[in-house]
């Protein structure tokens, strides 16, 4: 899916996609997170249960 597939679908603008993609934020508000979920057709709980939010591959 693109950026702009995502932006269709979530409502998310689309600079902040490119924001979240590019690690240009230190953090995202929930809301936004739920916003681009629902775009892609997942819930909170299968966005976060990702390997990537298990505690061992957070940076400090």
């Amino acid at each position: 899916m693109t950026q702009y597939q995502l932006f269709k679908r979530s409502g998310v603008p689309k600079s902040t996609i490119s924001n979240i993609i590019n690690c240009s934020y230190d953090s995202v508000k929930l809301r936004i997170i739920h916003e681009m979920c629902q775009g892609l057709e997942i819930n909170l709980n299968d966005f976060f249960d990702s390997p990537l939010f298990h505690e061992e591959n957070l940076e400090p």
